[in-house]
């Protein structure tokens, strides 16, 4: 593969088979869906090597493509990938085929443009995770819209104009931002180095004074916390998720969020570690405050889908505390949470639009007495729930586990506060479980219910087998991202002392890494 674009492959092939699928005559509508999980499908082999070509301890970016793009203003198509982008590139194409799966009887109008788009989706989004030229992040970062954009508005809900719109702006105030600062950051790269460019590593490699730092990194920050997305700025999540079709909820969910986390570290980290050292306290306390706003508000949810969409802030708020607590733990504790998220909230979501193509409601009070009458899909509702709330032997507890142990060494308030979110993780998930699945039989249209269909249960297996894979046996995941996370606190750290050494000030001593752990990429995780 090292003398094929592989990665173009994968970014491209998706955008391809979109517009092959736009093409598709009206007689061939009936077999769009084919054709689209056909597609999804190869994508998803085509990435599995991600798994095992991918060296961890490797240093630096790995398959990368460097091409000229425009020239004049030093801008190149440059994508490689390491061990954190690789291991959500194949969440990426993973739940994009799942999506598509899950989303045979629901689609029943448009599908060629339904699937077409979806599969576009997949193409800015791992674009993204990729690309490693800031104005080519931006591009894919602006892509990604369009369609979640289109598949709220025409698939969606009663009040799908509103919430697509809504999620349009949010996201677009935050892209402006992040684009003056990109444009802010040229500029000053082209006055050092005197030849233009918008290369990663150039501006890892860039001196920037502190007080600059601080305006850079919050133009970054509001971008990406907007994405994440952090209290204050959810608010588009709820509408986004509840007015979405099934399909778009579970990749908003498992994959679209995790770009703003991404962002994090990726980029506002170590290019501005010293206005991260200054805003890490500050960015931690309002994540633990989503934390447990996230987990009070979806206490109170009557709808399913609203509920999983505020529990979505909850979690979201464990990756930006971990990622804030600047340690080896939190990192992986962050990256290991984004995954676990993905695919327990979009397995979560996927439930939900599955009973909601057999009732056509959401409200919790609509359901009960389901375990004796569809107890296939109870049992997996279970699992998916337990994991949800972090049982251990599921995947959701090793992430919330690192992510309070990076807090705890940071902050002992910070894990105090923050671990209420557990707590209150089990009584909201626990409580809509009992309403939904057990008591007596309400309403007569539930006796009438079909259990998972053998497509459904095919689509929910895989998804399973993960949950307890990444629950028991963590270590392959940690041992992959570990070495890429490590580097990244590393960086952090030269440049915030080389940064404050530049200045004249006194070099920060809020940042909490050690030369070991640096060192040892896998010990700290594996302690």
């Amino acid at each position: 593969m090292a003398s094929i674009p592989w990665l173009s492959f994968l970014v491209f092939f998706p955008l391809v088979a979109a517009v092959l699928l736009a093409l598709l005559p009206k007689s061939a509508e009936r077999s769009v869906r084919l054709w689209a999980t056909l597609a999804a499908a190869i994508e998803f082999a085509v990435s599995l090597p991600l798994w095992w070509r991918v060296i961890p301890g490797a240093p630096g970016f790995q398959f990368e493509e460097s091409l000229p793009w425009i020239p004049v203003i030093g801008a190149r198509y440059h994508i490689g990938v390491d061990g954190v982008s690789g291991l959500l590139a194949l969440l990426t194409t993973f739940m994009t085929l799942i999506a598509i799966l899950g989303s045979w009887t629901a689609v029943e109008k448009r599908s060629k443009e339904f699937y077409a788009l979806v599969l576009a989706l997949q193409a800015g989004m791992l674009g993204t995770f990729f690309c490693l030229d800031l104005l080519l992040f931006y591009v894919f970062w602006e892509a990604m819209l369009i369609p979640m954009y289109l598949l709220i508005g025409v698939w969606g809900g009663q009040r799908r104009i509103y919430a697509a719109v809504k999620f349009f702006l949010y996201t677009m105030a935050g892209s402006v931002l992040m684009l003056v600062a990109i444009l802010w950051l040229w500029q000053l790269q082209k006055a050092t180095n005197g030849v233009p460019s918008f290369d990663l590593a150039t501006y890892y490699a860039l001196a920037i004074s502190p007080d600059k730092q601080l305006w850079l990194f919050l133009a970054f920050a509001i971008a990406f916390a907007i994405k994440v997305p952090m209290f204050p700025v959810h608010t588009w999540l709820p509408d986004a998720h509840v007015e979405a079709p099934t399909t778009g909820s579970v990749i908003l969910a498992a994959v679209l969020l995790k770009m703003g986390t991404y962002g994090f570290l990726r980029f506002a980290m170590p290019m501005f570690p010293n206005a991260l050292i200054v805003c890490a306290p500050w960015i931690a306390w309002i994540a633990i405050i989503g934390i447990v706003y996230g987990a009070l508000v979806a206490m109170v949810q009557p709808d399913l889908k609203k509920l999983v969409a505020y529990s979505s802030v909850s979690h979201m708020g464990f990756c930006m505390l971990g990622l804030m607590a600047l340690n080896s733990q939190g990192l992986a504790g962050s990256t290991m949470t984004m995954l676990n998220h993905g695919v327990s909230t979009g397995a979560l979501f996927l439930l939900v639009g599955v009973i909601y193509e057999r009732r056509h409601t959401r409200a919790i009070a609509d359901f009960g007495g389901l375990w004796k009458i569809i107890p296939v899909f109870s049992v997996i509702f279970l699992i998916v729930t337990l994991s949800s709330i972090g049982l251990p032997g599921t995947n959701g507890f090793i992430g919330e586990f690192l992510v309070l142990l990076g807090a705890f060494k940071t902050s002992v308030a910070w894990a105090a506060v923050a671990s209420t979110g557990v707590i209150l993780s089990a009584c909201y998930m626990l409580w809509m479980f009992q309403r939904v699945v057990f008591g007596p039989v309400t309403h007569e249209e539930n006796r009438r219910l079909g259990d998972l269909t053998i497509r459904e249960r095919l689509v929910f297996a895989p998804l399973l087998v993960l949950i307890f894979w990444m629950g028991v046996a963590p270590q392959p995941f940690l041992d992959r991202m570990q070495p890429s996370l490590d580097r990244v606190l590393a960086l952090v750290k030269e440049r915030a002392v080389a940064s404050a050494t530049a200045a004249g000030v006194a070099p920060p001593a809020g940042l909490v890494v050690s030369p070991t752990a640096v060192a040892t990429p896998e010990g700290e995780a594996r302690r």
